[in-house]
């Protein structure tokens, strides 16, 4: 009896050392999917009242905890029955992410700016109005990119443990989708809040703490901003990287841009480590661009058969 016991004991530590070492391999491989997942997503819940930022993250947490109770079953399901369908359905969610950072890049360009404090406030009364649907459009929105890249968080974690256990790959999944969510709906909490920070230090007796305040005032909508042109930018950056990944010539092309450009003199190196950055961009964009095409003339060609 007491041997079992032993057994079954040394059985547990080492499932769980192996499931430790995988998930640590794992988290390493996602890293730079993570990175792209919190500037998105302090991205899409930027723009909300001071005094709503806290639920819409929360919200979008919230979201997220059930894309990961989705996405780990059902990855582990397609993974045994039918793995080849992973790509197809990688390239789908990538050629969305690049379509909705087009969309963001078009909306921009033709938002026109408040040029007068009374356009200001009408667009600021406008948004007030309907602010209720105005959350639930960033939620909804910011749920559905957190679907596309936690998919591809899932699948990166799961070719780190192709070759364990059914029950090993289940708790790293699990450990990995778990401790990622808390990690960035966290650190995206504390990017919204820090004006609010600011503002509490402005009001402290000690004049460090005040300037300290003000400093984290002045620095707040400047991360907002940086983290909205980083976030459209990370969106090209996934959904190219997903189809340079997935398409072998494009791959091939990559590898040997890499080689040629390697070979120039005291900077190859350099420009060799990001060029395949700069092609992933690239061929992101593209590739959104040409299903926005695509779309409007789907569009367009409903349209006029209506209209017949």
């Amino acid at each position: 009896m007491a041997s079992s016991l032993l057994i079954l004991l040394d059985d547990i530590a080492a499932v769980l050392d192996d499931v430790a070492v995988m998930s640590k391999m794992a988290a390493k491989k996602t890293a730079g999917v993570l990175g792209d997942d919190l500037a998105l997503n302090a991205q899409q819940v930027s723009g909300v009242r001071s005094d709503r930022e806290l639920p819409v993250v929360w919200a979008v947490a919230k979201g997220s905890f059930i894309n990961k109770l989705i996405l780990v079953p059902l990855a582990l399901a397609i993974s045994f029955f039918a793995p080849w369908l992973i790509t197809p359905l990688l390239m789908i969610g990538g050629l969305f992410l690049c379509y909705e950072g087009v969309e963001k890049v078009l909306h921009s360009l033709h938002h026109k700016k408040a040029k007068t404090t009374e356009e200001a406030k009408d667009e600021l009364q406008t948004i007030e109005t309907d602010l209720v649907n105005f959350e639930k459009d960033k939620i909804k929105g910011a749920v559905r990119t957190d679907f596309i890249l936690s998919a591809e968080i899932v699948v990166i974690s799961l070719g780190t443990v192709v070759a364990a256990t059914f029950s090993t790959k289940l708790i790293v999944l699990s450990v990995i989708a778990i401790g990622m969510t808390i990690g960035v709906y966290g650190f995206v909490a504390m990017i919204v809040k820090i004006d609010d920070l600011g503002l509490y230090l402005t009001e402290q007796a000690s004049s460090v703490k005040q300037k300290i305040g003000r400093g984290l005032l002045a620095f707040a909508p400047k991360l907002m901003k940086t983290l909205t042109i980083v976030g459209t930018i990370a969106m090209f950056l996934v959904g190219g990287g997903i189809i340079t990944h997935a398409i072998s010539t494009f791959h091939h092309w990559t590898e040997e841009a890499v080689d040629h450009v390697e070979l120039i003199p005291a900077i190859g190196n350099i420009i060799g480590a990001i060029t395949p950055t700069f092609i992933n961009f690239v061929v992101g964009f593209i590739a959104g661009l040409a299903v926005v095409l695509v779309i409007g003339l789907i569009q367009k060609i409903r349209s006029s058969s209506k209209t017949v």
